[in-house]
């Protein structure tokens, strides 16, 4: 399993809480002679910064809702440092507790959950088989262009770690991360860029 972080676009170069809006020109700019690696299926996430990267790439991606951003409800759209201000008690909260979601969305905990489900679920396969040889088996690589915090989702469930590690992992644009292995047993090779 590769999971490539999109190109980069206005809303992400802000840090607005669910910046997963189209790509910019830089970003646009950003994929000119990147190629992804070779893979037998590829998804992408639902909006348009993966479909636009997934595209970029040359990939036939097929949209997968699971793969959606986090819903940060009241807050999208909004910076850390606006919403900071206007409810602080409110980001304390969400950044100290897995559960908790202030802004009306999904709780870290309900990310994680989402997420781990869909690593683990017939290895990401969106036609529903068992998957039962795993992502990495000789049956071909499978890719799927993820917002950032998916990512960073994804490698919290495959490597089992506490939740608290999500907000410790950075994924750049145009990145790829691998997981390879399945359920239960994943092994990681991280940041590898993409190159052309």
């Amino acid at each position: 399993m590769t999971l490539l972080a999109p190109a980069a676009g206005v809303e992400l170069r802000a840090a607005a809480f669910g910046a997963d809006g189209p790509l910019d020109e830089a970003g646009r700019r950003a994929l000119a002679g990147v190629r992804a690696p070779a893979a037998r299926r590829a998804l992408t996430g639902p909006s348009p910064r993966c479909r636009e990267t997934a595209a970029g790439l040359g990939l036939a991606a097929a949209a997968d809702d699971r793969l959606a951003d986090w819903d940060m409800g009241r807050w999208r759209g909004r910076t850390l440092d606006e919403v900071s201000a206007a409810e602080p008690e409110a980001v304390t909260a969400w950044l100290a507790d897995p559960d908790a979601a202030p802004h009306g969305g999904e709780s870290l905990h309900a990310l994680l959950t989402r997420v781990g489900g869909w690593l683990d679920g017939a290895d990401g396969r969106p036609d529903g088989t068992d998957g039962a040889h795993g992502a990495g088996a000789e049956g071909g690589r499978t890719i799927a262009v993820a917002e950032v915090a998916v990512i960073r989702a994804a490698l919290v469930h495959a490597l089992q770690l506490p939740p608290e590690v999500f907000w410790r992992l950075d994924v750049p644009p145009l990145t790829a991360t691998e997981l390879s292995g399945r359920a239960g047993r994943w092994n990681l090779r991280c940041g590898r860029p993409l190159t052309a």
